[in-house]
Formats: C-alpha cells, structure tokens, sequence
C-alpha cells in the first residue's frame, strides 16, 4: 500500500464555503466530499490517503492574529509521525497572499520551496530515503471587489494568485519534483472567492487522483 499525504490549507482541509457563510464557525465537507477523500476514492485500495488541511496554514510566516499557522514549523513532525511517506502532495500558497504579509509571488513561491526542501532532506519516505514531491499550485484568488473585508484582507490578492503558477512550475523544474496547475481546472467560489465548492472538489480530487497515479 502506498502512502500519500496532503499537506495544505482549508482547501484541503475541506472548508464548504456555502455553509460557512451562515455559521459562527467554519464547516467542513464530509470526508468523502473533499478532494482528499474523492482522490482516495479514485486511487482505490492500494492506496493510503492522509489528509493534513489547516484553514490558515501559511509556507513559512507567521500569523501575529492566528497563531500556530507556520507550515514550516509543523512540517518536520507531520512527516516524522506519518512516516513512511510515497508522496507529500504540497498545496500551500493561498495565505501567504494576505495583506499583512506584504509578500511578491517569488517570494510565496520561495517560502513552497522551503517546505520542498525540507522533505526532500527528510528521511520521511520508504526505507529512511525522501518521499516524492507533487506540487500543486493552489486556485487564484475570485473577484472579491464586491466583499469589501475580503478584499481589504487579500490586497491584490487575484493578481498575485495569477502569478503564482510559473513561479511554482520553475521551482518544481528546478527541484525536480512533479507539478500540477489547480488553475488550468478549477474557480473558487463565487461566496466567498477563495474556498472550492463542492463541485470543485470532486474535479480537483478526480484530477490529482491521476497525476499521483502518474507518478508510478
């Protein structure tokens, strides 16, 4: 059996944007609605699926209003308490678009390749070696021009988002590791422009069930 974890933000944690509109709280997808559990799904038996999603997560910053959000920090204990790793799938990216983190798409881009980095040095996969690296670039970021908060959190946080998929595809050419363009497939919500609905999960867990399976 092979173990694949997905190491990402709410997208992979599965926030459903439609029912958190009216809630106090976030809602989640049931598991076999989020992209982890139709890829699961898809990849049938002879693959296991670990889904490590935080609404928050960010690549290397950190969040002074929401702390214990660094994936920097939390990465080297997720790959050590999961190990042996097949593949890490790395989504992460969306955060770090906030206001204020006052950071360009390289440097989004840079904080990913850290966290590449990191488990390319672990001994987190099959007998002590590394495990294999598929990076995702998230979706972009919705018109939020009509929520202003959103708008004011995420500051050009569309055109950045636009950006981030060439700067994610080098990095994964130069760290020699797979990568797959959300982009070229899915819309965020139009609720909330950020989170993926239901409709959107399916096609993203349908689509990264294949590139895993690409991987060999």
């Amino acid at each position: 059996m092979r173990t694949i974890l997905c190491f990402g933000d709410s997208n992979t944690w599965g926030y459903d944007p439609d029912l958190t509109a009216t809630s106090p709280i976030p809602v989640r997808f049931p598991p076999e609605q989020r992209w982890t559990g139709v890829m699961a799904r898809d990849l049938g038996n002879d693959y296991r699926v670990i889904e490590e999603g935080q609404n928050g997560r960010t690549t290397v910053w950190e969040d002074q209003l929401t702390p214990h959000r660094n994936g920097r920090i939390y990465l080297p204990a997720c790959l050590e308490s999961h190990k042996p790793i097949d593949i890490v799938v790395l989504m992460l990216g969306t955060n770090d678009l906030k206001t204020m983190f006052h950071v360009p798409p390289g440097d989004i881009a840079a904080g990913v390749g850290v966290l590449v980095r990191m488990i390319l040095a672990s001994d987190a996969g099959l007998n002590g070696l590394a495990p294999r690296v598929l990076l995702v670039c998230p979706p972009a970021i919705g018109d939020l021009s009509g929520l202003p908060e959103l708008n004011a959190k995420l500051e050009r946080g569309r055109e950045k988002s636009l950006a981030l998929p060439n700067y994610y595809h080098s990095l994964a050419n130069t760290l020699g590791v797979d990568f797959f363009n959300t982009q070229s497939l899915v819309i965020p919500s139009k609720v909330d422009g950020i989170h993926l609905d239901g409709f959107e999960h399916i096609n993203l867990g349908k689509a990264l069930a294949v590139a895993v399976r690409n991987m060999g």
